[in-house]
């Protein structure tokens, strides 16, 4: 695999337009200008690695829209060194931007075609320190909990208890939550053992968020 030049012109043009987006944390937009997106589609999509658009990839799933992926860490505020869960493995983009932003990734996929090829991918790209996990992510990943931050990628009909108990007192979970395929981003910071305080961030559209393990 190789990044050129043309590729990180690419991804300053992204980058720019992100600004303009409101995304300004600059963690966020320098983990966007450092990972290689192209490297998460075929060849044969190259060009569109860098427009700011979901694309499809295989098992019915989706590389999430930059923007997406942008807004949501920006929201979950990674600091260094924080453990982070995300469910929903997928193309392994989002794992990477966190990874770049300083956090201890673990990353858990139900699909367990998609986990061995993201899990292969990630070790060529550099980012074997992300621990991938092949289960349910709904049932979150307890034996490495408490995490100081929790993300979702996909579209969730509630709140997975099992995901909040796994959550660190004052620790965040960022989740797109609705119905009929449109979902809002909740920000949510937990307070004490079954108390948070609720943050709603905006209208966005996910895969849907399913249980289970194929």
């Amino acid at each position: 695999m190789r990044d050129l030049h043309k590729h990180k012109g690419m991804r300053q043009k992204l980058v720019n337009e992100l600004a303009r987006k409101g995304i300004n944390n600059k963690k966020v937009i320098n983990a966007i200008y450092n990972v290689p997106r192209h490297y998460f589609l075929d060849d044969a999509f190259d060009e569109w690695a860098y427009r700011d658009v979901a694309f499809p990839i295989e098992a019915e799933q989706t590389i999430s829209q930059p923007y997406t992926v942008a807004y949501q860490s920006q929201l979950l505020d990674v600091q260094q060194g924080d453990l982070v869960l995300e469910v929903g493995t997928g193309s392994g983009y989002q794992a990477c931007i966190l990874a770049e932003m300083g956090a201890k990734v673990y990353t858990i996929e139900r699909q367990k075609s998609l986990y061995d090829k993201t899990s292969s991918l990630l070790n060529r790209i550099g980012y074997g320190n992300i621990r991938t996990l092949h289960g349910d992510g709904y049932l979150g990943a307890e034996r490495f909990a408490p995490f100081d931050k929790i993300i979702v990628t996909a579209g969730a009909t509630s709140i997975p208890n099992m995901l909040f108990d796994q959550l660190s007192i004052n620790g965040k979970m960022v989740i797109p939550v609705g119905k009929n395929g449109s979902q809002t981003m909740l920000e949510i910071i937990k307070t004490d053992v079954d108390k948070f305080d609720l943050k709603r961030r905006g209208g966005f559209k996910f895969v849907p968020f399913l249980e289970g393990v194929n």
